[in-house]
């Protein structure tokens, strides 16, 4: 099933991109969930017609998305497969007009990420997995397959939150020995690094496993990594935790 879903979770990612994109600046209301984060019609539309595509497509394979989670919970178990989403991922990056948001999609097989697609509406790439590699177009053209490039001794590229502090920014700095930084919301970071525009996306800090999954396929595919910051392997499916994620570091060559 994996090999083949990549494009077509694309294909979802992008019918979802161009519902929300002209709400983009178009100074829609900003609610707020339950833990202050912001919430927009944007998320809203965009996951309705995700879910709807994964579940007529897909329909014995349960779907974890992010309003959802935030409405009604998350489950208490989930099986070995299922999918995880998040409609619009940089909402911050979003209300403000900034063009690093995305729409996500990943699948996950007993706590792997083994498939996954991620649109960036505002500047029309998507990326995705298809048989074992990381692909990128632009949307409605050919795809290209993308790879992580070797650390450039010197030269390598962090890419942070804008949040980040400057004490945090240069303890990461001597943990990871990364020479420059930029500061950029969303599953972005990820896609950055799988084409080799970046080196490394340090995360000591929340995430949810729906912020993380399609990217973390896509740069694995790539030929990068993601492990906690030990090295050891990052698991998904933490049902029992509401699936919240522990410390990170994805990483290109």
């Amino acid at each position: 099933m994996s090999n083949e879903l990549g494009a077509a979770l694309a294909d979802i990612c992008e019918e979802a991109a161009a519902l929300i994109l002209p709400l983009w600046k178009s100074g829609l209301t900003v609610f707020s969930k339950a833990d202050e984060s912001p919430v927009t019609e944007a998320d809203r539309q965009g996951e309705a017609l995700i879910v709807a595509r994964l579940t007529a497509l897909y329909p014995d394979t349960p779907v974890i998305s992010e309003e959802d989670a935030s409405e009604f919970g998350t489950p208490d178990a989930i099986g070995p497969r299922f999918f995880l989403v998040d409609p619009v991922d940089g909402t911050k990056a979003f209300v403000r007009g900034d063009p690093n948001f995305t729409v996500n999609i990943g699948l996950i097989e007993h706590g792997r990420p083994v498939a996954g697609a991620v649109c960036a509406p505002a500047t029309n790439e998507t990326w995705f997995t298809a048989d074992g590699k990381a692909m990128k177009r632009q949307a409605g053209g050919a795809a290209r397959p993308v790879s992580v490039r070797p650390w450039p001794t010197g030269a390598a590229v962090a890419l942070v939150s804008h949040t980040m502090g400057e004490e945090t920014v240069a303890r990461l700095t001597r943990q990871y020995g990364f020479d420059l930084r930029e500061p950029m919301d969303s599953s972005i970071k990820f896609c950055r690094i799988a084409e080799g525009a970046a080196d490394i996306y340090p995360r000591h800090g929340p995430t949810m496993e729906w912020d993380v999954a399609a990217g973390h396929a896509v740069l694995e595919a790539a030929g990068g990594t993601v492990t906690t910051p030990e090295g050891e392997t990052f698991h998904y499916g933490k049902a029992l935790e509401g699936f919240r994620n522990g410390w990170f570091v994805a990483k290109g060559g």
